[in-house]
């Protein structure tokens, strides 16, 4: 098969690099330029450089346009495959190849379609997270189904632990997927949309930590937005604090949502949960934390006296 590639980032780059060998032609690839967004400087393996080390052409785009449109119409492929590409792929292009477009997202589809799926599914509290390979259509990350791989979230998991795990799956689930389109045996199965569900993209302000949130919750938080991924983060006494380890507590407390208020094991509870007055719910113990002067810190060792609120 001549196939085109678009995608950006280690996904991307994982993508490509299984497609180098898979035996089948890459004609073009197209990739983002560099970004300095905070998430875009994470995982950030460059398509760019792995194609032109195997003398694959690159166009460089941040969306497609009239002119890309035409270079892929005169490449002439096969397949498209993308993997990590930022911006709307227009119907004129993704249904030009005589297959189609192979989409890979890092999600077990219908679930966190749309962007920083692993993220959300560890706030979420899921048990499963994976990767979809699927044919694209008019609606983001909907089309039929053609391969997912699946890998087990532990209770201790964070956010870039995930990404270690899922992105291994890359290679074997597009390698697989490549030898079902170009035998014929591929049997895409529509998706469920009735357990469809759709992400924004985050921003740095979604780490804001609510206290009103149960402690589960939070903890959860705070794994999902682990270094190297911008913190979980809250204000205290006009400082901005950036919560880099905490647990749930073993002990129950009651009062008014963010309050610091005991000491707990390695850590300081802070009370949490909407319905706190009742003092039924658990708080968050944070353990460690880090100012804006990326100093990090024991909880224990910042906060000398109790009292005062986190919000």
């Amino acid at each position: 098969m001549r196939i085109v590639m678009f995608g950006y980032q280690t996904w991307g780059h994982r993508t490509l690099r299984a497609l180098l060998e898979s035996g089948h032609e890459v004609a073009l690839v197209v990739t983002h330029p560099q970004s300095d967004h905070a998430y875009e400087r994470i995982w950030a393996d460059s398509v760019a450089d792995l194609a032109r080390e195997h003398g694959v052409d690159v166009e460089l785009r941040d969306r497609p346009d009239a002119a890309l449109a035409e270079r892929i119409a005169e490449t002439d492929p096969d397949l498209i495959v993308a993997n990590n590409w930022r911006t709307r792929i227009p119907p004129e292009i993704f249904r030009r190849p005589r297959l189609g477009t192979l989409n890979v997202h890092d999600s077990l589809l219908p679930a966190y379609a749309g962007f920083s799926p692993l993220i959300w599914a560890l706030i979420n509290g899921e048990k499963e997270v994976g990767v979809t390979a699927h044919m694209m259509d008019d609606e983001l990350d909907a089309g039929p189904i053609v391969r997912q791989k699946a890998v087990e979230v532990t209770a201790e998991d964070t956010a870039t632990d995930l990404f270690h795990k899922t992105v291994p799956l890359i290679e074997p689930l597009v390698s697989e997927s490549l030898e079902l389109l170009a035998s014929g045996r591929a049997e895409p199965v529509p998706q469920d949309r009735a357990r469809a569900s759709f992400f924004h993209k985050r921003s740095v302000e979604d780490g804001r930590i609510d206290w009103t949130w149960p402690a589960e919750d939070i903890e959860r938080l705070v794994r999902a937005q682990s270094d190297p991924y911008p913190n979980a983060f809250t204000h205290y006494r006009g400082e901005r604090l950036r919560i880099t380890r905490a647990s749930v507590s073993t002990g129950r407390y009651g009062g008014t949502p963010g309050r610091v208020f005991i000491r707990e094991g390695d850590g300081i509870v802070i009370v949490a949960g909407s319905d706190a007055r009742r003092g039924r719910n658990p708080g968050l113990v944070v353990e460690r934390l880090r100012t804006d002067d990326d100093t990090d810190h024991a909880a224990t060792d910042y906060f000398t006296t109790m009292g005062g609120y986190l919000g």
